[in-house]
């Protein structure tokens, strides 16, 4: 998830943006690192992280949200937008989905480290055929991985993500273009990019009885949690069935110190975005 897919900042977060603290706020910057995650069978995922990025909180619970319930994902296809590290994605291919998209900012640097965690992880994915690995531009090394990274901005057009789904482009109807899944893993604190956000949910969310957008995120800046929140009041204006699934107190702030209610901090809440029954029974689904 990269800073710069922000670029119309909030007037409400001047001197108290999440990535514009005041000098010496917080300890210098270590460089690229690694962070891990260790799945409920014991394996092991190691995740780069590009620059001063972090495997946020958002990104944990989600996964093991879908460890919990291997069904949400198994045989289906997932789609991750401003994926980071990509973990979601990375757990969900190795719990048997069809055919994963891990999503970032067309950054050259943060593109290539979404492949390089998902090559990493290649002992943990069940191996996929050449016909299953869609009609995406893919090195030959890596067509038999179910999981493929891509660019892509919120908003933006999304063919190049869509072209990795089986039978896309070759006129099966609405309901095929599109993915079973969709992965949001705390970005609404990007408040003037929901309404990109949810073109992007509307562009590539299944239209089907089963299809889930998951949207899971901590109010980083408790004081503005209301703009956080903000995000479901427009995806009910735009027509989504919106349900709240689950709810997690961690441990201690993914930053200590950091400013605000310190149990909002703590909190991680995961959401489900569908499309109402009229959409998708109107594709026959």
């Amino acid at each position: 998830m990269d800073p710069s897919q922000n670029h119309d900042p909030d007037p409400d977060d001047t001197n108290l943006d999440l990535f514009d603290e005041p000098p010496d706020y917080y300890p210098p910057t270590p460089p690229p690192t690694t962070q891990t995650y260790t799945t409920l069978a014991g394996d092991t995922i190691t995740l780069h992280l590009v620059g001063p990025h972090h495997l946020w909180n958002g990104a944990r619970v989600v996964a093991a949200h879908f460890e919990a319930d291997p069904a949400l994902v198994r045989g289906r296809t997932v789609l991750e937008l401003g994926a980071g590290a990509g973990l979601p994605s990375i757990v969900a291919a190795a719990l048997g989905a069809r055919r994963v998209v891990v999503t970032d900012y067309p950054d050259p640097d943060l593109v290539a480290n979404m492949w390089r965690n998902a090559r990493g992880a290649r002992a943990l994915f069940p191996l996929v055929s050449a016909a299953a690995a869609g009609s995406g531009a893919v090195a030959v090394a890596d067509r038999e991985l179910p999981i493929v990274a891509e660019g892509l901005v919120w908003g933006a057009d999304p063919g190049r993500v869509l072209r990795h789904l089986d039978g896309y482009g070759d006129g099966d109807g609405e309901k095929e273009k599109g993915f079973d899944v969709l992965v949001l893993a705390d970005l609404l604190f990007r408040h003037s990019e929901h309404g990109n956000m949810l073109r992007t949910v509307r562009q590539t969310l299944k239209k089907s009885r089963d299809s889930k957008a998951f949207v899971v995120f901590t109010s980083y800046r408790p004081w503005l949690q209301h703009k956080d929140l903000a995000f479901f009041d427009l995806a009910r204006e735009q027509g989504f069935v919106v349900e709240k699934v689950l709810e997690k107190k961690m441990d201690r702030p993914l930053f200590e110190k950091d400013p605000g209610d310190e149990e909002i901090l703590k909190t991680v809440t995961g959401w489900v975005l569908r499309w109402p029954e009229e959409v998708w029974e109107g594709v026959g689904s």
